[in-house]
C-alpha cells in the first residue's frame, strides 16, 4: 500500500512502519521556531538603583516609589529591580 492508496478511513493497523512515517512527513509541515529567551538585567535593593542611576539614597526612594514603580517588585524587604524598563521609565519621564 502506498501513500496514493491511503485514505482517511485506511486503518492505522494495516500500515507499515515506513508508510506510516512517509504520511506524517506529508502532512507535517515542518517549522523551524526560534525562542528568543529574555534576559533581564536586574538590580537589587535601594543601592542597585542607586549605583544603576547615580543618585542618592533618598532619591533612590522616591523614584522607587514614583517613577520606577512599574519596573520594581518588593516582596517584603526584598526590592528586585528590572533595570531596562527602570531606564527607560526614567528616560521617558525626564523627556
Amino acid at each position: 500500500m502506498n501513500t496514493n492508496q491511503i485514505t482517511n478511513e485506511t486503518p492505522i493497523v494495516f500500515l507499515t512502519v515506513g508508510q506510516f512515517m512517509e504520511l506524517i512527513k506529508s502532512e507535517i509541515k515542518c517549522q523551524t521556531i526560534i525562542v528568543l529567551k529574555e534576559t533581564r538585567h536586574l538590580v537589587y535593593g535601594l543601592r542597585g538603583i542607586r549605583e544603576l542611576l547615580g543618585v542618592s539614597n533618598v532619591t533612590a526612594f522616591r523614584y522607587k516609589e514614583t517613577i520606577l514603580k512599574e519596573a520594581v517588585s518588593q516582596y517584603g524587604r526584598k526590592i528586585i529591580v528590572n533595570a531596562d524598563k527602570a531606564l527607560e521609565l526614567f528616560k521617558n519621564k525626564k523627556s
